[in-house]
């Protein structure tokens, strides 16, 4: 019986993919994938044709349930979306984590299974993280008689936004009795059959910065009798990440990018309102912990002289995912395992923000970088509408995640 759900309107997919670890075992799995990576394949293409932007996943969530269920597992329901789903028993836990939300981008792709809904689609590869985990919750569930321990998956929402879908697994106790966490990244820099790994900062904390300025107004031709409000922005626009640059220990990564300024409608007169907005990223987690207080400071400073009204709204984002050493081993050679030696690749630290980083908080873990890249062709950014991936991935990911569950019981 095939294990693949579809919506009523989805595309129904029979078709398998090559898996690139097949034969590297155990025998369990080979055989699972043998006859199941077509619907791992499906579950995929179903996602991506119907994207769900963050805390919306809600038919995501219900055909990640049903497939759970049709296994016989039993699926806890988080408030909203996302579930989490335990398998086996044993005093030790260890988590898997895949994102479900989509981005509200446009996809450029002609395929059957592009996005149906205007506005919205799968271009950081949550589909591929949900099918993936699917695969190995389901591949574990045919063993659970014999697992070393427990494995919980958790089918985590709202990733894309800030602070994070994480925070709502952790308030609905979804790390309870958890030893250590795992998740996978597609990565279109690394060509398929590889899987990223690196020990310490893996992403960037991330916060988002909102300035509104306001002044009496006035005409250009008299500012001495007013506040020159669009003055004062651009001594912040230049004034800010230049003063950060000479704050901040230049090794941690800091990186301040306005992204928003909107001041104005007349070319002679200093307006009433204005406002401002951009990210600042670090790569460590003690600066990340000091810049809020400095960052007041300095637009304090700066604006001081200029005469005009303010309110900076510094809102803290997500902390930069840190992999312990023993994680991010367990997690490089689950990827050996997966497709063979060499599957494991060197990977550099992003300025991207993940929420994953809010489960390390908490007890220690790992994610890696799985290559999608097709080896042919550009390689597309992911959050770009031209993201795809090579299917391929799928299983790969599939048995990196079992692998790492395996590794980390038997440890």
């Amino acid at each position: 019986m095939t294990l693949l759900q579809t919506r009523p309107d989805g595309p129904t997919s029979r078709e398998s993919v090559a898996d690139l670890g097949s034969g590297t075992g155990p025998q369990w799995l080979d055989a699972w994938l043998a006859e199941h990576a077509g619907d791992v394949l499906g579950w995929r293409r179903t996602i991506h044709a119907h994207p769900e932007l963050a805390r919306s996943e809600h038919a995501t969530t219900a055909l990640c349930a049903r497939v759970l269920e049709s296994a016989g597992l039993s699926p806890r329901l988080l408030p909203g979306t996302g579930l989490i789903c335990d398998i086996g028993t044993g005093p030790r836990t260890v988590a898997l984590r895949a994102d479900m939300d989509a981005l509200p981008l446009h996809e450029h792709a002609d395929v059957p299974w592009a996005s149906q809904t205007p506005g919205v689609a799968h271009m950081c590869g949550h589909d591929a993280h949900t099918s993936v985990l699917l695969g190995a919750g389901l591949a574990l569930a045919s063993v659970a008689d014999r697992l070393p321990g427990r494995v919980r998956l958790i089918f985590q929402p709202a990733e894309e936004v800030q602070p994070g879908g994480a925070l709502d697994v952790i308030a609905a106790n979804g790390l309870d009795s958890v030893d250590r966490i795992f998740a996978l990244h597609c990565d279109p820099r690394l060509e398929v059959g590889h899987v990223g790994t690196r020990v310490g900062p893996i992403t960037s904390a991330c916060d988002m910065l909102e300035l509104r300025l306001t002044s009496p107004g006035g005409h250009t031709s008299r500012p001495h009798l007013t506040a020159d409000l669009v003055h004062a922005l651009g001594t912040v626009i230049t004034g800010l990440p230049d003063l950060l640059s000479r704050r901040v220990d230049p090794r941690s990564g800091t990186v301040m990018v306005w992204g928003q300024v909107d001041a104005g409608h007349a070319a002679n007169a200093v307006p009433e309102l204005g406002t401002l907005s951009g990210t600042l990223r670090t790569a460590q987690h003690a600066t990340w912990n000091e810049l809020e207080p400095l960052v007041r400071q300095l637009v304090t400073a700066l604006l001081a002289p200029t005469g005009v009204g303010y309110v900076l709204e510094h809102r803290r984002g997500v902390p930069p995912v840190v992999n312990d050493p023993v994680s991010a081993d367990l997690l490089a050679r689950a990827a050996e395992r997966a497709a063979g030696p060499g599957a494991a690749a060197d990977t550099e630290q992003s300025s991207g923000g993940e929420d994953f980083g809010w489960y390390l908080e908490h007890v220690p873990g790992a994610m890696g970088r799985l290559g999608v890249w097709s080896g042919e062709g550009p390689q597309s950014d992911i959050h770009q509408p031209t993201f795809a991936l090579d299917e391929r991935a799928l299983p790969v990911g599939v048995r990196t995640m079992v692998q790492a569950a395996l590794l980390s019981l038997e440890g």
